[in-house]
């Protein structure tokens, strides 16, 4: 009995170990077959696009990314129902998809500068971008939206120290460009980027990194525009001029950072010296009107401004300069763009007014400023009983513009003026 209990467990052992040997040679086949599969998918992957060139300057993550697209698309052309047509047109858009991100990695990755790859927002440009959507929603949709049952804020004190931390700001940028280029032997004919890592050529990269970061500052010109409700100032010219200026530099600072349209940077820091001064001033009260007369000037040194980026830009269109020719069309246009804003905004507010006394309506439909951001004030002084009403000029047109204060407890909303207890 013994003997053949042992006979029947051998037997079953073996027994056991040929469907385990069987299981074993099941999987084996199976995976097999899917290797087999997977190597006729690589066929027809080879023949959509032509993968070599695909792996070029790629990092790994960015091949496995571009691979699973061909690899879907492959697997989706070998189901059943598909006709030909249909497999050719999604050869045809998966390979421009593929085109599309192949051409944006080398263009960041091979054609940007390398130093300042890793910066603070480098990278890449969408954060860049989903901030300026982020301030233009706010701008013109939730920032109305949460202050519209709500009373406007007082701000004067904050605003006299924004614009005079954004004057010594630009200031220090301002001296920033003339000490690491335009001060130091820059060409105002044909001036290089120079991609170097030499002290200067880093110290030009890092001021123009530091611009890029003041163009986000000025969106507190905006917000304090909704904070005091004067809605009507935030027009679309306006949030178009602040929300276009952050992308424009973080190209230059990504493909470009030094040489020929930093000139742009340096006349504009040189402005917003002037212009920010000029707002800090106006913020403290009436008072101090008398210390800034020139006012209007101010307007026309902002187009001359533009004139030169024109000039300064569009010579490069004549001359042989190693100088990105794209980028400097780019900034060339803005200042075409902004030389027409400014021109209507002061046609509208000094050349017409001398001719035609606008009503208060019609400057309401005008957009008041044309959203601009300069203050106006009427160049006759009305008085009554003797007493200059500068007060309430103050109140209708220095309040209302970009960081300017509140006078003696006045604040001016929405055309209307009350006394603040």
């Amino acid at each position: 009995m013994r003997a053949r209990r042992r006979v029947t467990g051998y037997e079953e052992s073996v027994e056991s170990g040929r469907e385990t040997q069987e299981e074993e040679e099941k999987k084996k086949g199976r995976k097999g077959r899917k290797e087999k599969k997977r190597e006729r998918k690589v066929v027809v992957l080879g023949s959509i696009v032509d993968r070599s060139r695909v792996t070029d300057n790629l990092t790994p993550e960015g091949y496995y990314h571009e691979f699973r697209i061909f690899y879907e698309h492959a697997n989706s052309s070998n189901k059943k129902g598909i006709s030909n047509d249909e497999k050719q047109t999604r050869a045809k858009m998966t390979t421009i998809v593929a085109d599309l991100v192949h051409g944006y990695r080398d263009l960041m990755d091979n054609k940007s500068d390398p130093r300042v790859n890793n910066w603070l927002m480098m990278s890449s440009p969408f954060p860049t971008v989903a901030i300026c959507l982020s301030y233009a929603y706010f701008s013109k949709v939730l920032g109305p939206r949460i202050m519209e049952n709500k009373k406007p804020f007082s701000l004067r004190e904050i605003l006299i120290g924004y614009n005079l931390i954004q004057t010594i700001f630009s200031t220090w940028i301002f001296y920033e460009y003339l000490m690491s280029g335009w001060a130091k032997g820059y060409s105002f004919r044909c001036q290089p980027v120079d991609y170097s890592n030499n002290p200067m050529a880093l110290r030009m990269a890092n001021t123009c990194w530091w611009y890029y970061i003041s163009k986000f500052t000025e969106f507190f010109d905006t917000l304090f525009f909704i904070l005091r409700k004067k809605n009507q100032h935030v027009s679309t010219l306006h949030v178009i001029h602040h929300g276009i200026m952050p992308f424009s530099v973080w190209m230059g600072l990504k493909f470009a950072p030094g040489g020929h349209s930093t000139f742009f940077a340096l006349l504009n820091t040189f402005v917003h010296i002037i212009m920010y001064f000029y707002y800090m001033v106006a913020a403290m009260g009436p008072e101090y009107q008398k210390y800034i007369w020139w006012k209007k000037y101010l307007t026309t040194l902002q187009m001359v401004q533009f004139v030169l980026i024109m000039s300064h830009q569009f010579q490069l269109l004549f001359t042989e300069c190693n100088y990105p020719r794209g980028f400097m069309i780019w900034i060339g246009l803005h200042g075409v763009l902004f030389l027409g804003l400014f021109s209507d905004f002061y046609k509208a507010k000094y050349v017409e007014k001398t001719r035609k006394q606008p009503t208060k309506k019609h400057s309401q439909q005008n957009g008041s400023n044309g959203g601009l951001c300069m203050p106006v004030l009427e160049d006759s002084m009305p008085r009554q009983n003797g007493v200059s009403s500068y007060a309430t000029i103050y109140n209708k047109e220095y309040n209302s513009c970009y960081s300017n204060g509140t006078n003696n407890g006045y604040v001016a909303n929405n055309n209307t003026e009350k006394k603040l207890a």
